[in-house]
């Protein structure tokens, strides 16, 4: 029997919307229950009384694992948007308080966890009410998050070649040669860029952004490109430099410290450094939250200021 909307309404409750989207996400009793701070049976009856509410079972086992059914899958769709509507509405409250509000979800790629923070502790002054939670993934991590539109922003060096996504650069992000101190490119003037090519160069994995920055210009170039050693993170292939594994080009921002230590050189080559953007990224499409909407006009109006700090901090 199909109950009228007042039924409805009378039956349902964000408790138990709030317990379904848990056992959606973690696809499971148990860790659903962990999550929210409940026993595994509170978290069973939740559900039964939402599925006897809307008359469709949500939920099914076959064998041990747990399934969303089609029904389940609609109500999680349905409850998502319930959700973000009531956090869009905390947002509208508070502006009209005169405060902004609310989450600000950021994926970066790994090369940008080196700019990220010095941006977010302005903005967080500015609105201290606000909760940044920031992920950081690999390029090809944060092409699929875009793709499911899973948080509010994506930073990143290389936007996708797709009309589809808005992009706002904000920073340079120059990717420069370095080798250990004690190699004979530190003091040799006079390095070519097949010379540093044909050293042992540690790189990232395959599509990589710093990679794929790389791969374009040797293509570009008509350089041999020829990888001795790849190596899955910028600190870890760092730290491979300094042990003297090889040569690579990293991130300015992130050898900084080891270039003004001495521990690092970066040698002059033609060519280099090379020069990309970071940049914030969203689908077009895409409703910005308030608290999206301050943090691209922040940076937006503090181009300038982002600039001049990162300069000042190179000279250090």
């Amino acid at each position: 029997m199909s109950l009228s909307l007042q039924q409805l309404l009378n039956r349902l409750s964000f408790r138990q919307m709030q317990v379904f989207e848990a056992v959606y996400q973690e696809r499971g009793y148990r860790k659903a229950a962990e999550k929210l701070g409940l026993t595994q049976p509170a978290v069973s009856s939740q559900i039964r009384k939402l599925e006897q509410a809307l008359g469709q079972p949500l939920f099914e086992y076959v064998g041990r694992r747990l399934y969303c059914t089609r029904a389940g899958e609609n109500v999680a769709e349905r409850i998502r948007s319930i959700f973000e509507q009531i956090v869009h509405l905390q947002s509208d409250l508070h502006l009209l308080q005169g405060q902004l509000s609310g989450d600000l979800r950021l994926s970066a790629v790994s090369t940008a966890q080196y700019a990220i923070p010095h941006l977010l502790k302005e903005f967080t002054t500015l609105y201290p009410t606000v909760n940044v939670t920031l992920n950081i993934a690999n390029r090809a991590e944060a092409v699929e998050l875009l793709n499911q539109n899973s948080d509010d922003l994506v930073v990143m060096g290389l936007v996708p070649n797709d009309r589809s996504l808005a992009s706002l650069p904000f920073l340079d992000n120059e990717l420069i040669p370095v080798v250990p101190a004690s190699h004979p490119f530190a003091k040799n003037k006079h390095v070519t860029p097949q010379q540093f090519m044909d050293e042992n160069l540690l790189m990232r994995e395959s599509g990589s952004g710093n990679r794929l920055a790389l791969e374009q210009h040797c293509q570009q170039q008509r350089l041999n490109l020829r990888s001795y050693m790849e190596i899955g993170s910028n600190d870890a292939i760092k730290h491979g430099v300094q042990a003297g594994l090889g040569v690579a080009v990293l991130p300015k921002l992130s050898v900084l410290s080891e270039i003004h230590q001495g521990v690092l050189v970066s040698p002059e080559i033609k060519g280099f450094p090379l020069r990309r953007s970071w940049c914030l990224v969203y689908p077009k499409g895409k409703h910005l939250t308030p608290v999206t909407q301050a943090f691209l006009d922040y940076i937006q109006s503090n181009l300038k200021s982002i600039h001049h700090y990162f300069t000042q901090l190179d000279k250090q």
